[in-house]
């Protein structure tokens, strides 16, 4: 194989449209390793599977990648919310064997597409309150128990073929910042490391993962470079945790990484990752001749081995098998879930009309625009619902809103967001029959008279809250 298809080989760049233009079927044909599709190339299951059949058209063993985590993150759902809740509110559930059967779900809906890898499960935990990206795509805090939870969704999703990547290696759970933005520094050693962080990774591994994703994330008794960067990092990966299968990066063109794509996508390589993940910026295809030249560059100027190019060509290849024939998956488990995991504490009585009162914060880089609010989902059960979507309303201006009636307020992570916490608290302080739900990851009572926890915005956690919230207030009359 000469070197540039070599070098092609281990790249995954994402593109624009809901169609693959000419251009990048000429890519796949000539031995660019695959795709990660995004919201921006879905339009329905349909589209992705006539999308998918394309690429597959140009060449068989094409990768095709995806994130559908599930719950905040999704990518066939980015237009109406995920049908499924994601980690946190599976952890809630704690019941490994639902798990499973979502993930199951997942992994047949995805083979159905043509999907060949699913950018998850997240196998990282929530370490701090104050982690802005990874929150509710964590199963929860216990590592023991999050990776039974992260164990059975890579056994479930494989079923059918379509390949499991636990991210972020080695666990992004206990950052206070935001890799798309700026690179993290954790604040732990690697003995800390490997009692907590690694656990799920192990658990991953240990349930036949046939890909692991890298975190841009400085470990410092690792050095000064982020793992994805870090050929200590891809080492422990391998020799301590006993990994095989192929490492993929996060996304390259992330700020974490720095500003120089070829640079970045040359160490990666040489630290010993295999499939470089271009999405988040697509490059046409001038940028992903430069790129390809740019490996090819190192590998002649003795900076990238051969084979070690080799090497990550041969486990990329390996993440593009067809998965199997699927017809259909179950479209109802999600719900159900959700169900399960919906946490009520006070008294949850609703006498009669509410105004719901969503609180609209920016979504994280990750889950990007999709879909949420209560105010939707209750008003299609309780029609005299009212609804005030804010972001700056005051808690004198909501009271004299609602009238007398209860208030619901819905947050997404209030802990992280002052003036939505403050919000909250101002009114309960002045006697509003208040109830907050939660659809991030629970932080601190905020004094209101009931809670609801979801721990998930997806479609079907906020159904499943509204759900509960209709069925207080019919017990009561």
């Amino acid at each position: 194989m000469s070197l540039h298809r070599l070098a092609a080989a281990v790249l995954l760049p994402g593109f624009h449209g809901t169609e693959a233009p000419d251009w990048l079927l000429k890519r796949v044909t000539d031995g660019l390793g695959g795709v990660v599709l995004f919201g921006r190339n879905v339009v329905d299951d349909d589209q992705v599977t006539a999308l998918n059949a394309q690429l597959r058209a140009a060449r068989g063993d094409v990768v095709i990648g995806i994130d559908e985590e599930g719950g905040d993150v999704t990518r066939l759902d980015a237009g109406r919310g995920s049908e499924v809740p994601g980690n946190h509110a599976l952890g809630a559930t704690g019941d490994v064997d639902l798990t499973r059967q979502v993930a199951a779900s997942i992994g047949a809906r995805l083979a159905a597409c043509g999907v060949t890898v699913n950018l998850a499960p997240s196998a990282d935990l929530v370490l701090t309150l104050d982690d802005p990206i990874i929150g509710v795509r964590a199963f929860g805090s216990d590592p023991v128990v999050s990776g039974g939870h992260v164990a059975a969704f890579v056994e479930g999703q494989q079923v059918y073929g379509v390949a499991a990547c636990a991210k972020h290696f080695p666990g992004h759970g206990a950052s206070t910042a935001d890799s798309h933005r700026e690179l993290p520094v954790l604040p732990r050693t690697v003995a800390e490391l490997d009692e907590v962080e690694l656990v799920p990774f192990r658990a991953a591994i240990a349930a036949g993962v046939r890909s692991i994703m890298t975190g841009h994330l400085v470990i410092p008794e690792w050095g000064e470079a982020p793992a994805t960067l870090n050929p200590k990092a891809i080492a422990v990966l391998r020799d301590e945790l006993g990994f095989t299968g192929a490492v993929i990066t996060d996304g390259l063109d992330m700020k974490a990484v720095g500003g120089d794509l070829a640079q970045g996508s040359v160490r990666a390589l040489v630290a010993g990752v295999d499939a470089l993940c271009l999405g988040g910026e697509p490059l046409d295809d001038d940028g992903l001749q430069w790129l390809i030249n740019s490996i090819v560059a190192a590998v002649e100027a003795g900076t990238l081995s051969r084979e070690r190019l080799e090497e990550a060509a041969t486990r990329t290849a390996a993440l593009g098998a067809p998965p199997a024939k699927v017809s259909g998956h179950d479209t109802e488990i999600g719900l159900r879930a959700a169900r399960r995991a919906v946490e009520v504490t006070g008294e949850l009585v609703i006498t009669g009309p509410v105004l719901v009162v969503d609180l609209v914060v920016a979504p994280s880089e990750a889950v990007g625009q999709v879909p949420w609010g209560l105010g939707p989902h209750l008003t299609d059960l309780l029609d005299d619902t009212e609804v005030l979507a804010t972001a700056s309303a005051s808690a004198e201006e909501i009271a004299e809103a609602a009238d007398g009636r209860t208030v619901i307020v819905v947050t997404r992570e209030a802990h992280r967001h002052a003036w939505a916490r403050d919000l909250v608290t101002d009114m309960a302080k002045i006697g509003l029959d208040l109830v907050h739900v939660e659809t991030g990851v629970p932080g601190p009572d905020l004094g209101t008279v009931a809670r609801v926890n979801t721990h998930g915005g997806s479609r079907v956690c906020l159904r499943a809250a509204a759900e509960r919230i209709a069925s207080s207030r019919l017990a009561t009359t």
